[in-house]
């Protein structure tokens, strides 16, 4: 029979992969800030950085992951604990692939700058998006933090404001590259810029829905804003 040292080594191993998940999200908010000031202020070191500490969070994911199928194996969690591990492996999944949006709008933001522009456009409707999108995050770290479902209803809006900037900004850039050719080019490189944003808004969304698993043990992916209200609040 499990003895309370057993229970007990098992709860500070939740807790440490529970840290490293917080620790990887901080990294990956910093790599947004970061790509997107580099886009804005054309700062090339800034660029690179950003794609070169991608491997930083791709090592975190993989640590975590090994320490999720680790515990799986050695403690046979059920229930609740099940759920917080499964949680984590989904959550790091989803952080990682935000990262990976970082590091692509660091790169977009080289070529932008480095090329030969007639004029470069203002970043206004861009930094309004990440702004969105990096509060998205935050909340979602924080309701996984403190195992808190109430935002995932707000999180949601803010995925369907997002979703909403992007497709305004979409009409834009066409309408631009109509009426002049010569902006097709960099107004194509901000429109990945865009398109990236709107995933790392995707990616949040889907974070707070799993604490709504962890939490109440319902899946609420591909499931309406109604319903999502239904069962959190």
């Amino acid at each position: 029979m499990p003895t309370e040292h057993t229970y007990k080594q098992f709860d500070a191993e939740l807790e440490a992969v529970r840290a490293n998940v917080l620790k990887m999200g901080g990294l990956v908010e910093e790599q947004i800030t970061n790509a997107i000031e580099a886009l804005i202020q054309g700062d090339m070191k800034l660029a690179d950085q950003v794609d070169a500490n991608d491997h930083n969070v791709n090592a975190l994911e993989v640590a975590i992951d090994e320490d999720c199928t680790n515990i799986i194996a050695r403690r046979q969690p059920t229930a609740s604990d099940l759920r917080m591990v499964m949680m984590v492996v989904k959550t790091i999944t989803d952080l990682e692939r935000i990262g990976d949006e970082a590091a692509k709008i660091a790169r977009m933001a080289k070529l932008i700058h480095q090329a030969e522009r007639i004029s470069l456009p203002r970043f206004t409707e861009v930094k309004y998006m990440a702004d969105l999108v990096l509060d998205m995050l935050r909340k979602a770290l924080d309701g996984f933090a403190r195992l808190d479902a109430t935002k995932t209803v707000e999180i949601a809006r803010q995925d369907q404001s997002v979703d909403e900037e992007f497709r305004l900004n979409l009409r834009h850039l066409i309408t631009f590259m109509m009426e002049d050719p010569r902006t097709i080019s960099v107004f194509i490189d901000i429109l990945f810029v865009t398109k990236a944003i709107e995933r790392m808004g995707d990616h949040a969304k889907n974070m707070s829905e799993y604490v709504v698993y962890m939490v109440k043990g319902k899946d609420v992916r591909h499931t309406s804003l109604e319903e999502i209200e239904k069962e959190v609040l």
